[in-house]
């Protein structure tokens, strides 16, 4: 089968079709069923993938432990200069890798961009981190006994990812997981799996062994993919990024096998602007927090809170901000000129929030309607003023470009309100008072905060949440743990 995607391809080998990648070869699934994958811009369908079921699982999962002892026992460096060329290849094919990713996911191309070189970053940083898996000495407190620690590779991890980043949280476990010696089961989202299939291309023209990485791909398989992988005496760690919902089920599911488990899971970001803020680092901080892939990020500024001097102010300039922005299909637009797409999913859930919002006495200050003439999966950028507490919009994760302003007092009110609810993934805190900056960063019940910024994700630096967001780290020496034991190792009779 041939897509009209591989025409847009400097590299059409890049984008492969009707296969999925386990132990070294493209194969399709042993009951010979596909799912097909569109474009949510167009609704064209791009191409059909595997529905991989238990069978082509086990056969991923045995390929990855019979990879496991050989790519293990490699010395870091070696294992860092396959994951280095694996950098080179994502900066050198980032245009067509993120063609790739906005026929899928629909994402603007600068978006796409974005996405490509973070994972390329990913790949670098534990590239580098390879051969520094450091142990320590412990004084022993019998004379003739030595102790040292020692850490290895977990085994065989198994890992889910989502849709709203289709490459690079996948590049973020994996390239952690290689640098650290263990062998994956990759379950890619059903919505957008070509691009973890680009990222196996790219890695086999690297040179990694046949078997460390596998790849599943499947639509309406997947929860029977994911039941398997948790109960698999197989597979010692499970990773998953997805909505809480979903992570407390693997949870639940991994039990009798006690594994270990990295969860990222569903956020609710509170924004906070305090009067001493500079204006427009905190205008531009929010157009990065809010509206990045559409507002379809975990880290995504789900509650604007404003202080009541500067609210007036910062609505105005926001909304001013807001309306140069262009939605759009970026593979269709011949001027570069959209800078969002459309949803991936989720429109529906968008409008309820609204309406609902509406409804209790909040006030459309921009946008707030589909835009059905691009397609059935377009929204107009939304800014809503006059938001409170009593509001869904400000209880769930939005998950699209919908920008919630909501007034506040005092200090303590705002901590008291941002900390009330369930989950504590990252939250965003504008103020040029020193003093107030670290106090709100340790009040914040959340496992990231930023200070002046909308930017919270970079390869050195520790993911994760608190709270009913998660556990584990992704990024950074502490994501490198994540996929490491530690063995004790005590001689005696010196």
């Amino acid at each position: 089968m041939t897509s009209a995607l591989s025409a847009l391809l400097k590299d059409p080998g890049l984008l492969v079709l009707d296969r999925t990648y386990v132990d070294g070869s493209w194969v399709s699934s042993k009951s010979g069923q596909t799912f097909e994958v569109t474009n949510p811009a167009s609704d064209a369908v791009i191409g059909s993938l595997p529905e991989s079921g238990l069978d082509d699982l086990n056969d991923a999962i045995k390929a990855a432990s019979r990879a496991l002892e050989s790519w293990k026992r490699r010395p870091g460096r070696q294992r860092a200069r396959v994951l280095h060329k694996i950098y080179e290849l994502l900066v050198e094919h980032q245009h067509d890798l993120a063609t790739i990713i906005s026929a899928e996911n629909g994402k603007a191309k600068a978006d796409a961009i974005g996405e490509v070189l973070l994972s390329a970053n990913f790949f670098e940083w534990y590239s580098e981190e390879a051969s520094r898996i450091y142990g320590d000495v412990i004084e022993n407190s019998n004379p003739g006994f030595r102790t040292r620690i020692i850490k290895e590779a977990v085994g065989v991890c198994g890992m889910i990812t989502p849709w709203n980043f289709p490459l690079a949280m996948g590049a973020r476990k994996i390239s952690a997981a290689l640098a650290a010696g263990c062998t994956i089961v990759l379950k890619s989202d059903g919505l957008t799996p070509f691009s973890s299939n680009a990222l196996a291309v790219i890695a086999e023209r690297a040179g990694l062994p046949k078997g460390v990485l596998n790849i599943v791909t499947a639509s309406k398989n997947t929860p029977e993919l994911g039941l398997a992988m948790c109960e698999s005496d197989i597979v010692k760690k499970i990773s998953f990024t997805g909505s809480t919902r979903v992570g407390k089920i693997l949870y639940k599911q991994s039990a009798s096998t006690l594994k270990k488990l990295s969860l990222e899971l569903g956020g609710n970001a509170a924004f906070i602007v305090f009067d001493d803020a500079d204006l427009e680092t905190a205008i531009s901080s929010l157009l990065i927090a809010k509206f990045k892939v559409t507002g379809q990020t975990c880290v995504s500024a789900n509650r604007i809170f404003v202080q009541d001097g500067i609210y007036k102010k910062f609505s105005q300039r926001l909304v001013e901000e807001v309306s140069k922005f262009r939605v759009g299909d970026t593979l269709a637009s011949t001027d570069g000129s959209v800078t969002h797409g459309p949803l991936t999913n989720g429109l529906g859930k968008v409008e309820s929030l609204i309406e609902d919002a509406v409804a209790k006495g909040a006030k459309v200050l921009l946008g707030g309607n589909r835009l059905p003439s691009m397609g059935k999966n377009f929204h107009e950028l939304t800014v809503l003023g006059g938001v409170d507490d009593t509001m869904a919009i400000t209880k769930e994760e939005i998950f699209g470009p919908v920008a919630p302003l909501v007034m506040f007092s005092t200090e303590d009110e705002v901590i008291a309100r941002a900390n009330a609810i369930d989950v504590g993934l990252a939250a965003y805190v504008m103020t040029s008072d020193l003093g107030r900056s670290y106090r709100m960063s340790e009040r914040l019940e959340t496992g990231m905060v930023a200070i002046n910024s909308g930017v919270v994700s970079d390869a050195p630096i520790p993911f994760g949440g608190v709270k009913h967001s998660g556990f584990g780290r992704e990024g950074s020496k502490y994501g490198l743990d994540d996929y490491l034991t530690m063995k004790t190792v005590v001689t005696g009779a010196i």
